[in-house]
């Protein structure tokens, strides 16, 4: 049986991750209260920051820069996009 949980992000019940994404409280946190759906939205923002930003994940300040925008963005009010941020084209 799936996992369900709460989504923090979308205030309805969904299924869950299968596991926490990481080994802390945030990760339990996020196990608990984010849907596959929110978390699947979550890294492709994420790239997007990495990308519009050219932070560099292995720093100390990219990694708590992005902290604070996941939590922003599954538990706050969805995370802005840069002002420069331009939408790739199809």
């Amino acid at each position: 049986m799936a996992h369900m949980v709460v989504c923090a992000r979308y205030k309805q019940e969904m299924e869950g991750l299968s596991e926490p994404p990481f080994d802390s409280d945030l990760g339990k946190k996020v196990y608990e209260n984010v849907s596959k759906k929110a978390w699947g939205e979550w890294a492709d923002h994420q790239k997007m920051l990495l990308n519009e930003y050219r932070l560099q994940p292995w720093t100390k300040e990219a990694q708590t820069f992005l902290v604070e925008q996941m939590q922003e963005f599954l538990f706050g009010g969805g995370g802005a996009k840069p002002k420069e941020y331009v939408p790739p084209t199809t």
